[in-house]
C-alpha cells in the first residue's frame, strides 16, 4: 500500500466536535447511519483500506436523503457515539474491540459535520466537470488539558507499514463526480510509511500532508484510488487497487485491462475555486 492512499483510508474513516456558531445542525440518528451503512455492500468496511470508501458512501447517502427533505437545510451532524454504535451493529464487533481507525475516532469523541449547500462549498468550477454533489466536511474534537490535540497510530498490516496522525480538526471537500468520488483540499491529516525504502525517506523528511484522494469502483467491487501527499517540496502521487477484503496492490493488476478506464477517470483535470469554510 502506498503512503497517500493508505493514510487517507485509515484516517478519514474515523467518524467525525461540532463547529462553534449560531446555526442549528441536523442531527443524524444512529438508525439513519446504520441504514446508510447497510446499503454499502460487497466490501469489508472494517478494513482500514476501505474506511474512506465507506465513510464517503455513507455521508453522501445521508446528504442526499436530507437534501430531498430540505435542500437549504443546515449542516448535518454525525456524532461519534451514533457512528460507533451503528458500526458495531453493522459489523458485529464487540465494544472496545474495533480496529484502531474506528476505535480512536470514538475514544477521542470525533464528531463529523457535513454542509451540502452548494453555494457554501463551490465558488466556481475552473476546469473539469461540475460535481453532482459537493460537501464541506469537518471532523473534530475539542482539545483540553486532559485531551491531546492530535493522535497517531501505526497500521502494521499495510505494506509498507504506516504511521497516521489525526489533528483535532480535519477538513475536506467531498465531491460526487458521478463516476468517481474525490476528497479535495484535505487539511489536518498527516502520515508516513515506517518500513521499507519509503520509510527511510519519510524518516528524513517527516510526515507528509495528505492533500487529495480520488476513487472509482469497478463493477466487481474493486476500488481504484489515486492520492497525493506533500511535504515541503516533496510530493507523492500514487495509484493503488484495493480489493473488497482490504488487500491492496500498487498500480493496477496486470490482468485487469478493464480497470484502465477507471484509472484514467482519476487523472482527469479538476480544478475548483471553493468558498472558505465558515466558522
Amino acid at each position: 500500500m502506498r503512503p497517500a492512499v493508505a493514510v487517507l483510508a485509515l484516517a478519514l474513516a474515523s467518524a467525525a466536535a461540532p463547529v462553534a456558531g449560531d446555526e442549528p445542525r441536523q442531527v443524524v440518528s444512529r438508525e439513519e447511519i446504520l441504514a446508510a451503512m447497510r446499503e454499502s455492500r460487497g466490501f469489508d468496511g472494517t478494513a482500514t483500506t476501505n474506511g474512506a470508501r465507506l465513510q464517503a458512501e455513507v455521508i453522501l447517502r445521508l446528504a442526499r436523503e436530507r437534501m430531498a427533505r430540505d435542500p437549504k437545510g443546515p449542516p448535518l451532524r454525525i456524532g461519534h457515539q451514533e457512528w460507533y454504535d451503528a458500526t458495531l451493529e453493522r459489523t458485529g464487533l464487540a465494544r472496545g474491540k474495533a480496529p484502531a481507525f474506528i476505535q480512536l475516532g470514538y475514544d477521542f469523541h470525533q464528531d463529523l459535520e457535513a454542509d451540502y449547500r452548494r453555494e457554501r462549498v463551490i465558488e466556481r468550477v475552473v476546469e473539469g466537470a461540475a460535481p453532482v454533489l459537493a460537501l464541506n466536511v469537518r471532523i473534530a474534537w475539542t482539545p483540553t488539558k486532559d485531551v491531546a490535540d492530535s493522535y497517531s497510530y501505526e497500521d502494521l498490516l499495510s505494506s509498507p507499514r504506516l504511521k497516521v496522525t489525526n489533528k483535532s480538526l480535519i477538513t475536506y471537500r467531498l465531491l460526487d463526480l458521478g463516476d468517481s468520488i474525490a476528497f479535495d483540499e484535505i487539511d489536518g491529516l498527516e502520515g508516513r510509511p515506517t518500513s521499507g525504502v519509503l520509510g527511510l525517506l519519510f524518516k528524513m523528511i517527516g510526515e507528509g500532508h495528505v492533500e487529495e484522494n480520488r476513487m472509482a469502483i469497478s463493477p466487481d467491487g474493486l476500488q481504484v484510488a489515486r492520492a497525493r501527499a506533500k511535504k515541503a517540496l516533496f510530493s507523492v502521487t500514487t495509484t493503488v487497487t484495493v480489493y473488497p477484503d482490504g488487500r491492496t496492490e500498487k498500480d493496477l493488476p496486470a490482468d485487469r485491462e478493464d480497470l484502465k478506464p477507471l484509472a484514467a477517470r482519476l487523472e482527469r483535470p479538476l480544478r475548483i475555486d471553493y468558498r472558505p469554510f465558515g466558522r
